[in-house]
């Protein structure tokens, strides 16, 4: 099996709101995800996307639609945080992104692969698939989510 790999950046906020240290106050990051596909190429000759796996551009088109502009530049905030959520909702206009889950890099990676992996799945009828999410929170700092 082949894979191809796009990245892909955006800046977001979040808290953590238990965490025992800094991640508990308001924050952003400029996050990278990573998105590796695998499958094999794409077997019709004459058609534009003969020989790839995916072209880059429909990878980065579909991300970008369904998860990096929706994030982008918005506040990730956990649904349960009582804290916050009251004071987002107050601010006119403002970009909150409510997530089921605390904004951890580990839960950020896995609802990203939630959302993601079935607009890749089989793409072309090749046996394309999702098969995973890299997300850096920083340089140094990355959560994995692996099919």
């Amino acid at each position: 099996m082949l894979t191809i790999t796009k990245r892909l950046e955006f800046d977001a906020g979040h808290r953590i709101p238990d965490h025992k240290s800094q991640c508990r106050n308001l924050h952003g990051h400029r996050y990278v995800l990573e998105i590796t596909l695998q499958g094999e190429p794409v077997n019709r000759p004459g058609h534009s996307d003969h020989g790839m796996l995916m072209d880059f551009s429909e990878v980065k088109t579909i991300a970008k639609t369904h998860l990096v502009d929706r994030w982008d530049h918005g506040f990730l905030v956990y649904e349960g945080d009582s804290v916050i959520m009251p004071l987002l909702t107050q601010i006119p206009g403002h970009k909150t992104i409510v997530l089921p889950r605390i904004p951890t890099a580990e839960n950020l990676v896995a609802i990203a692969f939630e959302i993601l992996q079935p607009l890749y799945r089989d793409h072309y009828g090749s046996g394309l698939q999702l098969r995973r999410l890299r997300l850096y929170e920083t340089p140094t700092c990355w959560a994995d989510f692996e099919a």
